[in-house]
């Protein structure tokens, strides 16, 4: 925002590099002031400010939760190159010119920033503001933002390694035992960037009497803290389903994919933010809680660790695939019709148990297709038709 005055015709900030989206530690920050003025006017300071903060602001029932951190702070006072100053360091303006201040500063190291962030309840914020004083006048000011991105590198063995889990979960109806539900999950690796698959290799087992429901989301968990108390906002960014699972009866998933939609990477550095991802696999059993196993994820910056990666492991199956279809052969002629054995069972049916809804409130019940009979005719229609036959029955006869 820049405050202007009727002297003052141009105040602003621009950055050199204004085609970067953003910065990452160590970088260096450069650009200029750019003035005009429409009168002279006496400059006696020119002052240049960076600053980074973090901020946490909420409510509590009555009570203001306020929290701050700061992690950038830059001042430097300028000088017009070529402009005569006088002994107090102050120069003069003229309206016709214009004229430009630069400036430049490194940010901290890798590690001592925390990425840019806005949330719900807090965010991270970086910018740039100029200074105008004058003498006798209210000082000027105007900002310009910038973006900080810390490199999150998920190729690290920790992140490499698999990682999985076993839940199980007893139902009961009205107090009397009712079976169990049961999960075993497992995935590849615990890092990943925006834009790749996560492999989900699980199995479901339900001895209960209810049709239960296989699903997975990826789980976004924002964790603020102000004054001592810390606040929660949970958020689902994307979700898969599976197959309805009947009494007695057992699913897997070998494979199954769930694609990391466009997000932040994972902020662990924040003392009063943080952001972390899990990938929750649970069950839907109606009448009952969920049956819910979290697999904790990390989210790296794009263009480092693991998206080669499956970015060549992914082009590996798809030629290997291409291979495999090209070695199949097509029978010369058809089998007969005595080599084929009638087997009418289904591996799954046809049409689903339960309706196919998104949400959590799946019917307990199947719902039965209704069908459409036509409607009888009327009375006066059967009447008719009956009378033209009797008719053309008495005319052969008589003929």
């Amino acid at each position: 925002m820049v405050a202007m005055t009727k002297k003052v015709k141009t105040f602003q900030i621009t950055l050199s590099d204004s085609n970067k989206s953003f910065y990452c530690g160590g970088d260096k920050v450069c650009g200029r002031i750019e003035v005009e003025v429409s009168e002279v006017t006496r400059v006696s300071a020119m002052k240049i400010l960076a600053l980074g903060c973090a901020k946490v602001e909420y409510a509590k029932g009555k009570q203001r939760c306020r929290q701050e951190a700061e992690y950038l702070r830059y001042e430097e006072v300028l000088q017009l190159s070529e402009q005569p100053t006088d002994s107090d360091g102050s120069v003069v303006l003229r309206p016709g010119n214009k004229y430009e201040y630069k400036f430049g500063f490194d940010l901290p190291q890798q590690g001592q920033l925390v990425s840019s962030y806005k949330g719900k309840f807090g965010y991270v914020h970086y910018y740039v503001k100029a200074l105008m004083e004058r003498p006798q006048q209210p000082i000027l000011e105007c900002k310009k933002c910038f973006e900080v991105e810390e490199p999150l590198d998920v190729n690290t063995p920790d992140l490499l390694s698999p990682t999985g889990g076993t839940k199980e979960k007893k139902v009961t109806c009205m107090f009397i035992p009712d079976g169990q539900v049961s999960l075993n999950a497992k995935i590849d690796r615990r890092g990943f960037c925006e834009g790749e698959d996560i492999c989900i290799n699980a199995k479901f087992e339900n001895t209960c009497s209810r049709i239960v429901v296989p699903k997975a989301a990826i789980i976004a968990k924002h964790t603020y803290q102000a004054n001592g108390r810390t606040k929660i906002f949970r958020q689902k960014l994307s979700s898969v389903r599976g197959n309805h699972i009947i009494s007695g009866m057992c699913d897997a998933w070998q494979g199954k994919t769930i694609r990391v939609p466009k997000i932040k990477p994972s902020m662990l550095g924040c003392n009063i933010i943080r952001v972390e991802y899990a990938l929750m696999i649970y069950v839907h059993i109606p009448g009952s809680e969920k049956l819910i196993l979290e697999l904790p994820l990390v989210i790296g910056t794009a263009g480092l660790g693991s998206r080669s990666n499956s970015v060549s492991s992914q082009e590996g199956s798809v030629s290997n695939a291409s291979q495999s279809w090209v070695s199949l052969r097509m029978p010369s002629e058809p089998p007969s019709y005595c080599d084929i054995t009638k087997d009418c069972r289904l591996d799954q049916p046809l049409t689903p148990l339960l309706d196919d809804v998104d949400c959590d409130d799946s019917p307990i019940f199947m719902n039965a297709p209704s069908f459409q009979y036509p409607s009888p005719p009327t009375y006066t229609e059967v009447g008719i038709s009956r009378q033209v036959g009797f008719n053309n029955n008495r005319n052969k006869s008589l003929a």
